[in-house]
């Protein structure tokens, strides 16, 4: 027991490091390995449905978005004007999406993440290689972007980081980069924002419906946490465009890997 609290703040240390270090949650690494190392038949089986590993994921993407966007906050990265509304048209996909993942099965959840990675994997690796070349770190009151287009991709954000347990800062960061002209480093810190709105109504609807497993869920939580703060502090002095095409090659994998597990039920 004393081993696995140990590897779960480790996890949770990583994971928290990382992803507010490019502002997509820790999601698309922490469902992977419940996946394949703690669900029936793995190393650690605590988790006997998908419901289980989305609620208990989705702890940790809030942990690491709360923690992260209060180190943000702090560093004046965040645009309020563009993260209250966005984060407001996530929560009635949240809600919604908590719901309809009791309907999936292991093998179906294999199966449509693996799909999801692979989509994922291929926008991160659009947004690496046609990165702004200026790291902007703040925006003025004259900044404009389109916020109506930026409502109605929160919603469907919302949706997809309630069902699969991620954060959808995968999707936002490069919506807000390419289709609304934000600077990365504003986007990175907006989308936590956004990620600790969305994922904390999330985490309600799947407290409600009893999916989240509470030893993994605190202990991830609390390595999340101490790595947002360091993964914030990393932000200010990294390019991520090396760690980005590492991760989508990465995730490009991953996915082709969860396409064949769930292929084969």
């Amino acid at each position: 027991m004393v081993l696995q609290i140990i590897l779960f703040l480790l996890l949770g240390l990583g994971v928290g490091t990382f992803g507010t270090l490019v502002g997509i949650g820790g999601g698309l690494i922490c469902v992977p390995i419940f996946i394949l190392c703690m669900s029936d038949g793995g190393i650690y089986p605590y988790f006997h449905s998908a419901a289980q590993i989305t609620g208990t994921s989705l702890v940790i993407v809030m942990a690491n978005a709360l923690s992260g966007t209060m180190a943000y906050i702090r560093q004046k990265r965040v645009l309020f004007r563009a993260a209250i509304p966005f984060a407001l048209a996530t929560l009635p996909g949240a809600i919604l999406g908590s719901y309809i993942v009791d309907d999936f099965s292991g093998p179906m959840l294999d199966f449509y993440f693996g799909l999801f990675l692979l989509l994922m994997a291929m926008l991160m690796g659009w947004n690496a290689t046609h990165k702004h070349a200026t790291e902007v770190q703040e925006v003025g009151p004259d900044f404009q972007f389109n916020q109506w287009l930026g409502i109605g991709a929160s919603f469907i954000v919302g949706f997809l980081s309630s069902i699969f347990g991620i954060g959808g800062g995968v999707v936002h960061v490069p919506l807000m980069i390419y289709l609304l002209g934000f600077p990365v480093h504003v986007a990175t810190a907006t989308s936590h924002f956004v990620l600790a709105c969305s994922s904390l109504f999330g985490v309600i609807s799947h407290f409600l419906l009893q999916h989240i497993v509470w030893l993994p869920a605190i202990c991830i939580s609390i390595g999340a946490a101490v790595g947002a703060q360091l993964g914030a502090r990393l932000s200010k002095k990294t390019k991520s465009k090396v760690i980005l095409v590492l991760l989508a090659c990465a995730m490009f994998a991953l996915g082709l890997r969860l396409i064949a597990l769930g292929s084969t039920h």
